[in-house]
């Protein structure tokens, strides 16, 4: 995508007499070394690996009860090798696609050993230590590897593991000790693989994960008002992000896209969930303020760099249009008299907007000593 659309700019500007072919051509290729671009093989070679290992997996359940339980186990164990032998030959001798597919089919193999061994020895345990030690043992082999591909199958399995800790002690916080703290941690291991292994895709898992524990642990289980501290909070790190000139500009740059679009994502789900939450009129009118005006917000600070914001924050605004429509249905008149004064506020907003881009994009005059 990334790739396509510079092509297209490049292309216009070359028209236009900006920059000649040669220098076109040498982007392109220097975007085409650096970055990670689609390959009909590498895609390939990730459904093969699939294939292959549900084939085993077949095979194996087909003549389950003729394979001796020791030679179960002694295969189980050689195919987890077997696998990771390939990925390492693969690697050094640069080939990156068959080393993501061997090392994801050893990932694989793990885990159907987890269950396998658990199976034959009546072993103890529940879903959520199974999947933490898969989790676990993907991530190091991950970093032994700096494997993209399987960091992006420990942000898989981080995710797996969260929901498996429900199936193990339950909803309630409690029930979890000191389990129940695990996932910001689980979260900074899938950002520091996506770091060391250049899979930036894989960071969008720690921030699901991130965002989805935030959520069970102060919004679903302790009500309206820390739902509405957690929306807070994010409204702030998404303003110190995206604000012109802010101190942690750097931090946002090295972030990307990502860190500004989560922030608001939290901001305004616990908005909306206040919101449902409310009976009172009033209460209700001032959080559709605060949505709309967070969403309008949004698209000026971030929306024209960051599509994932803008669009977010679109959607946002409609949807609330919408509940504030069917919250008045009642009152033709009442939901006229909105619309109208929030086309006003709106048009007002935008006015201010316009004039504070103008302002900021302003080139600064050099100071020449």
């Amino acid at each position: 995508m990334y790739r396509g659309r510079l092509k297209r700019d490049l292309d216009d500007w070359v028209g236009r007499g900006l920059i000649d072919a040669a220098t076109a051509g040498r982007l392109l290729e220097d975007v085409d070394r650096r970055g990670a671009r689609f390959s009909i093989g590498g895609v390939l070679s990730m459904f093969a690996a699939l294939l292959i290992a549900a084939s085993l997996l077949m095979l194996i359940a087909a003549n389950w009860e003729l394979i001796p339980r020791l030679v179960k186990v002694i295969g189980i164990i050689g195919l987890i090798w077997i696998f990771h032998a390939v990925g390492a030959v693969a690697r050094l001798r640069g080939a990156d696609r068959i080393a993501a597919g061997s090392l994801v089919l050893g990932s694989a193999a793990f885990g159907g050993a987890i269950a396998l061994i658990g199976q034959l020895y009546h072993l103890s345990g529940d879903t959520f230590s199974a999947m933490f030690l898969w989790f676990t043992v993907t991530a190091v082999s991950a970093v032994l590897f700096r494997s993209g591909a399987l960091a992006i199958v420990a942000g898989a399995l981080s995710l797996v593991t969260f929901g498996g800790g429900f199936d193990s002690f339950g909803w309630d916080i409690g029930s979890h000790g000191v389990w129940a703290w695990w996932p910001p941690f689980g979260a900074a291991v899938v950002f520091g693989l996506s770091h060391r292994t250049g899979a930036n895709r894989a960071k969008h898992f720690g921030y699901v994960l991130l965002v989805t524990w935030i959520w069970w642990m102060t919004i679903l289980d302790r009500g309206e008002v820390y739902a509405f501290g957690v929306a807070i909070a994010a409204t702030l790190i998404f303003l110190a992000l995206t604000v012109p000139r802010s101190p942690l500009a750097a931090i946002h740059r090295k972030l990307g896209a990502s860190g500004s679009f989560y922030a608001l994502l939290l901001a305004l789900s616990g908005f909306a969930y206040v919101q449902g939450s409310a009976v009172g009129a009033v209460s209700i009118a001032v959080l559709s303020v605060i949505i709309l005006a967070l969403s309008i917000a949004a698209i000026a600070l971030d929306g024209r760099d960051n599509g994932a914001v803008r669009f977010l924050a679109y959607g946002a605004f409609a949807a609330e249009v919408l509940y504030l429509s069917y919250e008045t249905i009642d009152s033709i008149l009442g939901t006229s008299a909105f619309f109208l004064l929030a086309g006003l506020v709106v048009a007002i907003l935008a006015f201010i907007v316009i004039r504070l881009e103008k302002r900021f994009s302003r080139p600064v005059a050099e100071v020449t000593p």
